[in-house]
Formats: C-alpha cells, sequence, structure tokens
C-alpha cells in the first residue's frame, strides 16, 4: 500500500478581509504520493541506452481533495490576506488607513461640556486652548504602535507655517506633558481608537483644519486622512496658563457665559439702565466674530496674544478707517439706517455685517460700540464687561487737561473750545495679564472701541492698564494717556487778556470721571468702580497721579495752583431731576464762607448738547446778580420752560447749564459746568401665561406719550435671546399722552432664565427701553 502524507494548503480566504475575524470555513487538500517501485536490471540498461523511449514515470501519480466544514475559534495567530497579485501577507504588512475621523463635538458630549462651549449654537468642535479634547478614529485594521506611525496636523490661516505656530504637527506620545501639542492614544477597541490631544496656553486662537498622518517604519509613502469638519480654537479664562485666566468662578461666568447685561447712560445724577443682549452664543455670532478677524491685517501667527487680538477689534468695530462693523454718528439723521437708541442688541448687528460680506451697519454710538465688543471679546473667550463713565472728558491735544477758554467778559470762546466732557462715554473692561508691561499692570484693561482719535495712526484705543490710568503711569502702552484724561483729567478755565494771551483763572479738580458704572456680577445691580480707575478725588494719591500723568502731556509746565476761595457755586435738582414734557427746574446754590460781604454777578446759559460734549447751540442765557451776607447761603431758582426747549433736542434730551463770574471784593473767578438730561418714560413689559419650551404665550409691550405733541413714525424694536428673533413693529404716530398697547405671541425655544428686550424710536423721543424677566421651563 503506498504511505499517505496530509498537506495544508493555503485557499483563497473566501470572505477575509483586512481586519476581519480569522474565518470559519477553511479548505483542506489532501495530497497522497505513492511508493517509487524498484526498476529492473534490464529496464534501466534499456533506459540508459535510449532515454527518449523510455522516460522516467513522475513521482505523482494522482490529488485526492476533500472538502469539510468546520467551526474554528479566533485564533491568536497573526492574520493572513491575499491582495490581488495572489500573494499572501499578514495583517502587519497592511499599510494602516485611516476610514474616518470623529471630533465628538457634540454640543452635550464630553469636550464642549469640559472646555464650556456646550452654550455655543450648533454641534461643531469648539474648544478652549491649554486643555485636553477627545478624538476617535476608525482604521483600515488594528494600529500597531510597533510598526505603525500616526501624527496630526492642524492648520490655520491661508498660509500655514511650522515656524509661525499656525501648522501643527501632534505626534504621539505615551504621557502627555503640559504646555505643548501632544496626542496619546487612550483607548483602542477593534479598529477604533480614542485619541487625548493637549494644546498649550499660547495656542493661536480661530478655524483649524485637521488631517491624520499614518505610515510604517517599512519606509512606505505616508498617506494623510483629511477630516471635513474644522476646529474652533478660544482663549480659555479656565486655565492658569492662559494670559486671560481669571481666577474667579462667579466672574467667569459674569464676563464670559452670561450672554445679557446692562448699559449705563444719562449724567451722574441721573444714570438710566438699559439691558442688552450680547448674546455671544447665538446662532452665527461665533462665524461672525472668526470673521472680523479674518478682515483684520493682523496675521493669523498674531492670534495667540489678546493683546493684539483685542487692539484689533477696538479698530474693527468701528468703520471709520477699515470697513468695521458700525458706522459711527452723531448728527441725529439716521433715516438711511438705524438710530443708535434704537438697538438693543449685538446679534442683529453681526449677523448683517456677516452675511453682506463686510459692509459696515449704520449706525452706532458708544454704547452700542461698548456692546458689540462686549459681544466679540467673551465670544472668543476674553472676559470683557461695558463699562460707563459719567463726565468723561475728551482731551483733544495730549495735555490731559480739559481747558475751557473764556473771552475777556468770562463768555465761552467756542471756537477754541475743542476739549470736551460727554455726558457719558461707555467702554470696556478686559481681563488679562500684561507680559508685556511691568509687573502689577495686569487686570482690567481699558478698550475703547468708539473712534474718537487716532492711535498709530487708526482709530482705535487700549488695552490701556486700568492700573496704569489710576497711579499716573500714562507712558505704559496703549493709549493710556486718553483714557487717564477721560477719568481724571482737570479741567483749567482761560481767560483772554487785552493782548490775546490767555491767563489760568482757575481750576476745578473734580469735574471729570464720575461714578463709573458697570453691572455688578450674578446681579442686575449697578456696580460703582471709580476706585479702579482713580483714587479718592482730592487725597494726596489722587493728586500725585494728576500730578505725574501731566509731566508726560503737551504742557507739562501748565499745572493749577491752588487759590484762596471763599464763595462756593454748585447746582442741584430734585428727586431724579427734570422730566421730558414739562419745565426743567433746577436750584442754583451760592454760598458766602467768608466774614465778609460778597458781592457777584453770575452770567448763566443752557445749551442743548450731544451726548458726547459737543454743543448744538444755546437756547437761554440769563444773568443773574448775587449779594450775600457773611456765611450766607442762598438758592436760586433757574428754570427752563418746555417751550423753548421742545424742538432743540437731540439723542440723549441732554442740556448744559454754564455759569460763570466774579467776586467784585476779590476778583474770585466763579465757574461750574452741569450737565442733565430730561428722564424718558419706560417700556412696561408684562408677560402673559407659562413660559415653557414649544408652547406659546405672550407679552404685552405698554407706552404712554409723555409730550404735549405727536409722535411721529413709531416703530417698536422687540427680540428675546432664546424667546423670539428680533424684528420692528411700526406703529406709526402716537399722540399726545395717547398710550400705546403691544401684545407679542411667541414661542420659547431655551429653558432658563430669560430676557425680553423692546425700544421705541421715533425722531422726537429716544433711550425710551424697556424688559421683563421671564424664566422659561422646560417642556
Amino acid at each position: 500500500m503506498p504511505s499517505e502524507r496530509l498537506m495544508v494548503r493555503s485557499t483563497s480566504d473566501v470572505g477575509r478581509f483586512p481586519g476581519a475575524a480569522p474565518p470559519t470555513r477553511v479548505e483542506l487538500s489532501i495530497q497522497k504520493e505513492e511508493k517509487k517501485q524498484d526498476e529492473g536490471s534490464c529496464r534501466r540498461w534499456f533506459r540508459k541506452m535510449c532515454p527518449c523511449c523510455c522516460k522516467r514515470q513522475s513521482s505523482t501519480s494522482y490529488d485526492v481533495t476533500d472538502k469539510i466544514e468546520m467551526v474554528k475559534p479566533p485564533s491568536p495567530e497573526p492574520l493572513k490576506t491575499k491582495p490581488e497579485n495572489g500573494e499572501t501577507k499578514e495583517v502587519e504588512d497592511i499599510k494602516v488607513l485611516v476610514q474616518s475621523v470623529d471630533l465628538l463635538s457634540s454640543k452635550t458630549g464630553q469636550n464642549r461640556v469640559e472646555h464650556h462651549t456646550d452654550l455655543y449654537d450648533g454641534d461643531e468642535m469648539i474648544i478652549r486652548r491649554g486643555q485636553t479634547f477627545q478624538i476617535e478614529m476608525e482604521l483600515n485594521r488594528p494600529f500597531n504602535a510597533s510598526t505603525d506611525k500616526l501624527h496630526l496636523d492642524l492648520k490655520t490661516g491661508p498660509l500655514p507655517m511650522v515656524s509661525k505656530g499656525t501648522h501643527i504637527i501632534i505626534p504621539l506620545v505615551e504621557h502627555l506633558e503640559d504646555e505643548r501639542w501632544e496626542a496619546k492614544v487612550v483607548e483602542e477597541t477593534g479598529n477604533k481608537m480614542k485619541l487625548s490631544v493637549n494644546s498649550p496656553a499660547t495656542a493661536v486662537i480661530g478655524l483649524y483644519g485637521l488631517s491624520v498622518t499614518t505610515s510604517s517604519l517599512k519606509g512606505e509613502a505616508p498617506t494623510t486622512y483629511t477630516c471635513s469638519e474644522n476646529i474652533t480654537m478660544l482663549f480659555n479664562p479656565w486655565c492658569e496658563e492662559d494670559i486671560v485666566f481669571l481666577d474667579d468662578e462667579d466672574e467667569r461666568k459674569e464676563y464670559v457665559l452670561n450672554d445679557t447685561g446692562r448699559i449705563y447712560y444719562g449724567t451722574e445724577n441721573q444714570i438710566g439702565a438699559r439691558t442688552w443682549n450680547f448674546g455671544q452664543f447665538h446662532e452665527g455670532i461665533l462665524e461672525a466674530c472668526l470673521y472680523i478677524l479674518e478682515k483684520s491685517d493682523m496675521p493669523p501667527s498674531g492670534r495667540g496674544d489678546p493683546v493684539n487680538v483685542v487692539r484689533v477689534i477696538s479698530a474693527l468695530i468701528n468703520a471709520q478707517d477699515d470697513y468695521g462693523v458700525l458706522v459711527g454718528n452723531w448728527s441725529g439723521k439716521y433715516s438711511d439706517g438705524v438710530s443708535p437708541a434704537a438697538w438693543s442688541s449685538s446679534v442683529e448687528i453681526l449677523k448683517k455685517y456677516h452675511s453682506s460680506n463686510g459692509t459696515p451697519v449704520c449706525y452706532g454710538q458708544c454704547w452700542v460700540f461698548s456692546g458689540v465688543t462686549t459681544t466679540v471679546l467673551r465670544c472668543l473667550g476674553i472676559p470683557a464687561r461695558s463699562v460707563t463713565n459719567f463726565q468723561s472728558a475728551h482731551d483733544t491735544d495730549v495735555s490731559l487737561t480739559t481747558d475751557v477758554y473764556l473771552d475777556e467778559e468770562m463768555e465761552p470762546l467756542d471756537y477754541l473750545n475743542n476739549d470736551s466732557i460727554w455726558n457719558f462715554h461707555v467702554w470696556n473692561d478686559c481681563w488679562m495679564a500684561r507680559p508685556d508691561l511691568p509687573p502689577g499692570y495686569g487686570g482690567w484693561q481699558a478698550v475703547d472701541s468708539t473712534p474718537q482719535e487716532t492711535s498709530q495712526g487708526t482709530f482705535r484705543c487700549g488695552p490701556a492698564s486700568v492700573n496704569a490710568i489710576r497711579s499716573g503711569q500714562v507712558y505704559l502702552k496703549h493709549d493710556t494717556p486718553f483714557v487717564f484724561a477721560e477719568v481724571n483729567s482737570d479741567k483749567i478755565y482761560w481767560q483772554r487778556n487785552l493782548d490775546g494771551t490767555f491767563s489760568q483763572v482757575y481750576t476745578e479738580k473734580k469735574a471729570v470721571g464720575h461714578c463709573i458704572s458697570t453691572k455688578a456680577v450674578g446681579s442686575e445691580e449697578r456696580a460703582d468702580i471709580t476706585h479702579l480707575y482713580k483714587h479718592h478725588e482730592g487725597s494726596d494719591e489722587e493728586r500725585i497721579a494728576v500730578e505725574t500723568a501731566c509731566r508726560y502731556g503737551s504742557k507739562p509746565d501748565v499745572y493749577s495752583t491752588a487759590m484762596a476761595e471763599d464763595v462756593g457755586v454748585e447746582v442741584k435738582m430734585e428727586g431724579e431731576g427734570p422730566r421730558m414734557g414739562a419745565d426743567a427746574k433746577l436750584s442754583i446754590v451760592v454760598k458766602n464762607q467768608s466774614s465778609f460781604p460778597r458781592k457777584a454777578t453770575l452770567h448763566s446759559q443752557v445749551a442743548v448738547m450731544y451726548y458726547t460734549g459737543v454743543l448744538k447751540g444755546t437756547i437761554k442765557k440769563d444773568q443773574i446778580p448775587v449779594e450775600l451776607m457773611p456765611n450766607e447761603e442762598k438758592t436760586i431758582d433757574w428754570v427752563l420752560p418746555y417751550q423753548q426747549y421742545q424742538n432743540q433736542l437731540v439723542d440723549q434730551a441732554a442740556l448744559m447749564l454754564t455759569l460763570s463770574g466774579r467776586v467784585s471784593e476779590t476778583q474770585q473767578v466763579l465757574a461750574k459746568q452741569t450737565t442733565f438730561r430730561l428722564r424718558t418714560p419706560d417700556l412696561s413689559i408684562t408677560p402673559l401665561g407659562d413660559a415653557i419650551v414649544g408652547k406659546e404665550m405672550a407679552a404685552k409691550i405698554i407706552f404712554t406719550n409723555p409730550l404735549p405733541r405727536t409722535l411721529k413714525d413709531v416703530v417698536f424694536r422687540v427680540e428675546g435671546l432664546g424667546l423670539q428673533k428680533g424684528h420692528e413693529v411700526v406703529v406709526g404716530d402716537v399722540g399726545s399722552n395717547a398710550t400705546v398697547t403691544l401684545t407679542e405671541h411667541f414661542i420659547p425655544i431655551q429653558a432658563g432664565a430669560r430676557k425680553l428686550v423692546a425700544s421705541l424710536d421715533c425722531k422726537q423721543l429716544t433711550q425710551v427701553h424697556g424688559v421683563a424677566d421671564i424664566v422659561v421651563l422646560e417642556k
């Protein structure tokens, strides 16, 4: 009998593919060989003599193939594959490829929640620098760290470069370390693997594209997979290594995460407040903010420094010289745009700017510029707040004084009075360290987007260290002298002499920088932060700061000297002050502090004024003779009839009363300027029905015209983040003392504390607005 030998032959790997489990169906080929039989001696002699006639038989006589089916458990042996050329390969020989990448970007997922970006609209990948994030990827086979190579590439900007920090190559490492780009495999399941990726706290912010490159140690050409989704990187106030780190959770909630706020206006004695929807998480706002950065001349490599970013934002919020977001307009003529007083939200402004490919939006004034700046900075991750300074000086010649020029008769010389004092001015504070300055000047930084004066050729201002402003260190960048003058300059009165020269006749040391205000943390109250910007008025520290600052101004040798004064004058108002539509009444109080009689003539004039301090025109003049006995105090009633101002007012219904005179006995100069506004009514907003997500509810808005005249072309603007989109309601004419009732129907889409904000816009009456707090429950 012939002997048998079993041989296993590789077959066509039916049902196998890279990364698949071993097949349960195999094919065995059993090949049988017969034993060689001995040849006789005659045959051997004959084969040698004639080999062609007597060939030796093949050793293989026949094949017997038995096919069987068997169940085989998964084998720990290396998998094999057979490519198209028919050769077999083990899995390690297969080129590793990325099949897909999951950024794990759901707004309710781990990445967005841990990075405090879960409030942003949509499910895009939005993360903060200096913090790890997770991504998952699926390969064509399991990853083998000993034979496979993998790294990530992040690129931002039009020309990414490794040397500029705009092209980042992220290697795989075994252990993550802080302050560097690295990735670590934290989980593997079959062909899937999860990576934890670390970024430094100095990373460039903005939009990144992600790709994954794979190769092997055998020197094969690498293969790159490009992710279809982008990654947005923001500043990180929660990261101690980030320059914008803010070490207080309540303040982070207020200055980064709060999407509504309060902006203050009016005068120091009549402070008004209006609610503003910042809306930094609203649909389309992050894209608009990134668009603003892209539009700037700042290279992408500069976006890692918040000082640079804030300076660029300050310039681009106004459209004065770079086609920025908002056109400033203080003329009172807004027919081709929206009146600045009509805005109550940044959302519509930024979306309109973005959707129009960068066409500036009409129109804005300081509170609008500030509200939009707060939105953009918070959206990008920089803590920010809107700040209002009452009696805010505008120094036009970098003298760090506010100069008032009078003629020989003590009448103002308007053509020389270029410096002005705004009733109020709104700018921003943003929080960051200042490694570019000496120690001690980090923290709150003033930044102003309202176009007033140029800085290095561009209408922008800041960031200026608030600590530097307080101490008078005006040589520290950026634009510290201008902000110092706004809050703490002395007001110096100059009188023209007969020869045309001017002499300093009076210095008012407490005329500028009062009641500096911002919304309080965690409440709707007003917080007075004057102490952050200046020492207590009249203190030694405050005087030293003023003298220090003035040494760096354009008039370092001109400084006020103390003068003996025994007659004082001040202006007072009752309660909250005059109301629009009625006579304006004030009280002038003159006090003789000496033991001798005093006589003086007070020249009074009242002018309509833009809130910027620019006078539109004088509407009333008086001369008031005053005689005072020793230590006597007199109160003089001053009245401005409604008929004299009704057709003269501009945006903020602001007026300036100027008093000047000279005491006959001592030649002491009396000078006082007081600004006041005519108070406007509020809109009353009352929610109706239950506030539940997905369920229709309503709100009633009521307004009563306080004027003895008809309001023309009245328009309401209504908006509520998470409640309804902003829209206009055209009302038309509203008669004298008439009441308008408007009922808004809407369906809330977000749960939580929401605000419904409304404002009224018409030429005859501005700064009329209201707000209703609505707590929306889940369905």
